[in-house]
């Protein structure tokens, strides 16, 4: 067993491919991790269990995709499904987080660094769960005032 503090995962779960990112040892940022090209569903939540076994993870942090007026879709159905399935084998908790508009700003925010998005699509996705997971993340950390 390692001394490393416990880390939080994030996943941006879509039909290819799941984003994934993981917090500092501190819990304050979140920075993208890898991507998993998706194969069947029992493979992929395999998958994700090790990245967090392997990273000593507490809790998993999960994009739900609300559609823009806020109402839950078929693509929000397709994640609580995997979600359920992951927290089963995993014995984590989940949690869920709006994902509206991350992936435009993965998009927005690696265009600002020079990335051709259009080639890079597994690194939106990852630095999409980044944006999710940083967003968890800053609502647990108490802010403080100068």
């Amino acid at each position: 067993m390692s001394n490393a503090k416990p880390r939080i995962i994030g996943l941006d779960i879509g039909d290819k491919r799941i984003g994934v990112a993981i917090s500092d040892p501190l819990g304050y940022t979140a920075a993208g991790l890898e991507t998993i090209e998706r194969v069947r569903i029992k493979d992929d939540v395999r998958k994700v269990k090790e990245i967090a076994e392997r990273h000593g993870a507490i809790e998993i942090v999960i994009g739900l995709p609300y559609n823009m007026d806020g109402t839950s879709g078929e693509q929000a159905e397709k994640v609580r499904s995997f979600a359920s399935k992951l927290a089963r084998a995993s014995g984590l908790p989940i949690v869920y987080e709006d994902e509206r508009l991350s992936t435009v700003s993965a998009i927005r925010s690696l265009v600002l660094q020079g990335v051709n998005t259009g080639k890079q699509k597994g690194l939106v996705d990852m630095q999409a769960a980044a944006i999710i997971l940083q967003k968890h993340l800053d609502r647990k950390t108490p802010q403080t005032t100068a």
